[in-house]
């Protein structure tokens, strides 16, 4: 009888991937760009730019989308748009130019700057003259404020008031002037000052003045020539 042996061979099995799927697992996945940072990067940029402000500043960042896909930046660029300011709701632009990154968001804020401002403290009215007890000093956001109002007492004591003021109003320039040194129908003393000479002569004011304004004036022959209101009843002419 012939016996046959039957060798069964074991042979690995080889799987065969695409070399576009080995490819794809050795590149590298881009990184991607913290949006905290760019939050933390704006706040920066606004305290810095605002250091010079009287005041305290307080700078409110809106939230930045955490979904927003941006590739990573190796040093964010914060800038102020064209046309804006740090002042009040606003915008601040962040942009990245690299190699690896290029791209530009806008970030908005609120930049609030706190500060004492002169407020009425008790009604005035037209052409009193203000004294320490007619105003108060209230903390209160300077970007919500009109242009052109006082944080110090000193300027404002000894002014007057050119309307009616209420209590509570914060006090702003067209709202007062300085005293009058010179009266309309005031007699005055015309000076004439020169180099090496001084001319003094009679007058009479045709306008009320305060100091260093231009007033009219007519003298004794009846010319009317102007002048700088100066106190003690001196209007000054230059030669």
């Amino acid at each position: 009888m012939i016996r046959y042996l039957v060798l069964t061979l074991c042979l690995p099995v080889l799987t065969i991937f695409p070399f576009s799927l080995l490819a794809s697992q050795h590149k590298p996945i881009p990184q991607q760009q913290e949006i905290s940072l760019i939050k933390n990067a704006v706040e920066n940029f606004i305290y810095s730019n605002t250091a010079t402000l009287s005041g305290q500043v307080i700078a409110n960042v809106d939230k930045i989308d955490q979904h927003l896909s941006l590739p990573k930046c190796p040093e964010l660029e914060p800038f102020v748009p064209t046309g804006g300011r740090l002042w009040g709701k606003t915008s601040v632009g962040v942009r990245c130019n690299s190699p690896s990154a290029t791209w530009t968001i806008y970030v908005q804020a609120e930049v609030n700057v706190m500060a004492n401002v002169l407020h009425v403290a008790r009604s005035v009215s037209t052409g009193q003259t203000l004294a320490y007890e007619d105003v108060t000093l209230q903390n209160v956001n300077l970007t919500q404020m009109p242009d052109g109002i006082f944080t110090n007492a000193a300027q404002v004591i000894g002014k007057v008031a050119t309307t009616n003021l209420t209590a509570g109003q914060p006090l702003r320039p067209q709202m007062l002037r300085a005293p009058y040194v010179i009266l309309r129908g005031q007699k005055i003393n015309l000076v004439v000052q020169g180099r090496g000479f001084n001319i003094s002569s009679e007058g009479q004011a045709l306008a009320d003045a305060a100091e260093g304004q231009v007033v009219q004036v007519r003298n004794k022959s009846g010319r009317i020539t102007s002048g700088i209101a100066r106190t003690n009843s001196i209007v000054e002419i230059q030669p």
